[in-house]
Formats: C-alpha cells, sequence, structure tokens
C-alpha cells in the first residue's frame, strides 16, 4: 500500500469514527435501532423544476479520476433548495467541492447532500428536524462550482457501519 493510499484510508477511518461517534442517532442506526426500510421516492430539492426538467448526471466524469456521485439540478441563482425527505440537519457548512452545503440525516439509513448553495436559509441548524420542503438554502455555484451556471449537486449516501455508499438520486427523483 502506497502512503497516499494508506494516508487517505486513515483519514477515512477517523472521518467515520468521528461522525459514528459525534452523532447520537448515527449510534442508533448502526446499532440497527433506528433502522427503516430505504426511501423509494423523494420530493424535489429544487423548488419549482420537475423530474421531466431534470437530468440525471451521475457517474459523469470529473477531473482527478473521480465519477460524479450526485446529480446536479440547474436553475436560477437564489432559487430555494428544500429537503427532499424528513430528518435531521448533520452539517451546515463549507468545503472546497461543495462551497456553501447542508447535510440532512434522513431514515433508510441515508444521507442527503445539498451542495454549492449561495447561502443558507436563516436560522438552520445542526440537529434541527426538517420535513420534505423545509427551505435549506438557494441554488448558487459554490466550491468548486464557481465557472459554472448556478445550481444544486445532490447526493445521497447509504449510511453503513463500516462504509458509506453513494445512490444515484435521478430514480429517487423520477428523473430520466
Amino acid at each position: 500500500m502506497t502512503r497516499r493510499a494508506w494516508l487517505g484510508s486513515l483519514i477515512g477511518l477517523v472521518s467515520l469514527l468521528i461522525f459514528v461517534f459525534t452523532v447520537p442517532r448515527v449510534r442508533l442506526l448502526t446499532h440497527g435501532a433506528r433502522y427503516t426500510k430505504p426511501v423509494k421516492k423523494l420530493s424535489m430539492p429544487v423548488v419549482g423544476m420537475t423530474a421531466r426538467q431534470a437530468r440525471d448526471t451521475w457517474h459523469t466524469s470529473r477531473p482527478g479520476r473521480r465519477q460524479h456521485e450526485g446529480i446536479d439540478l440547474f436553475a436560477t441563482r437564489g432559487t430555494p433548495v428544500v429537503s427532499a425527505t424528513g430528518g435531521e440537519v448533520w452539517r451546515v457548512g463549507t468545503d472546497s467541492l461543495g462551497g456553501r452545503v447542508v447535510s440532512v440525516l434522513g431514515d433508510g439509513p441515508a444521507l442527503y447532500y445539498y451542495a454549492h448553495l449561495d447561502d443558507w436559509a436563516p436560522g438552520l441548524k445542526v440537529g434541527q428536524r426538517v420535513q420534505p420542503g423545509t427551505v435549506l438554502g438557494v441554488v448558487g455555484n459554490t466550491g468548486n462550482a464557481r465557472t459554472t451556471p448556478p445550481h444544486l449537486h445532490f447526493g445521497v449516501y447509504r449510511v453503513g457501519w463500516l462504509k458509506s455508499s453513494a445512490v444515484n438520486p435521478a430514480p429517487l427523483l423520477g428523473v430520466r
């Protein structure tokens, strides 16, 4: 194993441990106490957008041998972004790829990732319970999307005890 691969594995393990041991709901989920069947249908997370207007951009190539683990929903800057499902706000913050982001821990268990937001909804806090349609922020092009038209990057990740895996959100939104 190369030094870079070893370091990546170590960072992944530390991140997982921090996630599991700092979020009480995840501790319950990983022990099976709150597990429910995975969500089969989600609400559209961009206000005014229909499934027919969206394109499935799952697994399109990205720089650096990455693959796109989500879909991009293009809309006018400032269009409200809403929760696609019920859950608990797990993260409100920034990162280099997603820019301004919100993550919602929903049932299934799954983590719903909303990225490239221009701004967050006023008063949105970690630990807040949300329902489908709760405003999380507004469409933008922050992070690595600064040179693209405004859009929401929407990702879904199944949360597991040892591994989380990306899931194509397009079929869950009815996008073809």
